[in-house]
């Protein structure tokens, strides 16, 4: 039980860096687009996120719609550039991998604070959950790099007459979901590795015993 402070610091990380990249994934202001048309965003501001896209609108676009109005993002939309779709994947293999990284984790330090001795057991919770740690962080990276590149470059999107979005901003911003998920990859790839250390503090607590 001394080697697993770190280890309970990697679970409180993990669980952290689990929760932002689940909120990053239902965020929706991946992008923020500044318009200079205001005849149906009147606002002039719409929010591009990867299930939907949202503007305010006092204009009635649609049934019950008159002042927010958002259009979810169709799979089959061939419009839609690869990295909205890829973080839709990678967010939601990112989650899962989270989950999984925290079940194991939990199963270790269940074991080291119930004083069960099997050290090869408990090891190897603590390297699946940091494979899984990292494995969920890096799936948040690709889509929060390639997103911020795109906005960054003031890349555009040639949305259909659905969308009631013209196909490029006056300018564009990150939204708020990129810097979230940032922090989930610092937290979930610290907690990885946080994880994989276990098996270095138990040799050398072994060997100075």
């Amino acid at each position: 039980a001394s080697t697993s402070h770190l280890q309970l610091a990697t679970f409180v990380l993990g669980t952290v860096g689990w929760i932002l990249c689940t909120m990053s994934m239902g965020i929706v202001e991946w992008r923020v687009w500044h318009v200079g048309n205001t005849t149906i965003i009147s606002s002039g501001v719409a929010w591009v996120g990867i299930w939907k896209v949202c503007f305010i609108s006092y204009v009635h676009v649609s049934p019950g719609y008159k002042e927010l109005f958002c259009h979810k993002i169709s799979g089959y939309d061939s419009s839609i550039p690869p990295e909205i779709y890829a973080a839709q994947g990678l967010l939601l293999i990112a989650m899962f991998a989270g989950l999984l990284g925290l079940t194991a984790t939990i199963f270790a330090l269940r074991n080291v604070h119930m004083g069960i001795t099997h050290k090869t057991l408990i090891t190897r919770f603590f390297l699946v959950g940091g494979f899984f740690y990292i494995f969920a962080g890096l799936c948040v990276l690709i889509p929060v790099s390639w997103n911020f590149y795109s906005v960054t470059h003031n890349q555009s999107i040639a949305f259909s007459p659905s969308y009631y979005m013209p196909s490029s901003p006056a300018a564009q911003e990150p939204g708020a979901a990129i810097p979230i998920g940032i922090v989930a990859v610092i937290l979930l790839l610290l907690s990885g590795m946080f994880s994989l250390s276990y098996r270095f503090l138990v040799t050398t607590n072994t060997v100075t015993k």
